[in-house]
């Protein structure tokens, strides 16, 4: 009686369980992507299918695979190709996010910097007219807080 060596029932020297584990947890992660962005891909999606309803859209709850069986029934196309094209969606999305994050990040060193000189310079200028005359300070800032109270109150009654 020969045994088949081809076929391993280990799974753990069985390529088959590891490329599928592989494919599935890929597939979990752009679920997961795809629901995270579901709200801001939701324009795009309605372009490239305007046949399908915002209503439809929104009852599958971010649900990739829903999206793709409301997208293919209304369309007519297969699945396949509205996974392809969804996936696609999914990558330019976040590579473009990541555009965005990459130019904000000067902006936001900067800011940082400039609030720190702010802070340095601008603080000890402050600090000492309030430490040393404090009920000057709290009458302006009442002072202050009225106006701003006042100008808001009288923008509310002429709107």
């Amino acid at each position: 009686m020969e045994t088949d060596t081809t076929h391993s029932a280990d799974p753990a020297t069985d390529p088959a369980p590891a490329t599928a584990s592989v494919g599935s947890a890929e597939s979990r992660q752009l679920q997961h992507q795809f629901r995270e962005r579901f709200e801001s891909l939701l324009p795009t999606i309605q372009k490239e299918w305007p046949e399908v309803a915002r209503h439809t859209l929104e009852a599958t709850r971010g649900s990739f695979d829903h999206v793709v069986e409301v997208i293919s029934r209304q369309s007519g196309l297969t699945s396949a190709g509205v996974k392809q094209r969804l996936t696609d969606l999914i990558h330019v999305t976040g590579e473009q996010a990541g555009h965005v994050v990459d130019t904000l990040r000067p902006l936001e060193e900067q800011l940082e910097h400039l609030l720190d000189e702010l802070n340095t310079t601008l603080r000890p200028r402050i600090e000492k007219p309030v430490r040393e005359r404090p009920l000057m300070a709290i009458g302006i800032a009442a002072g202050v807080g009225l106006l701003v109270g006042l100008l808001l109150s009288s923008g509310r009654r002429s709107a």
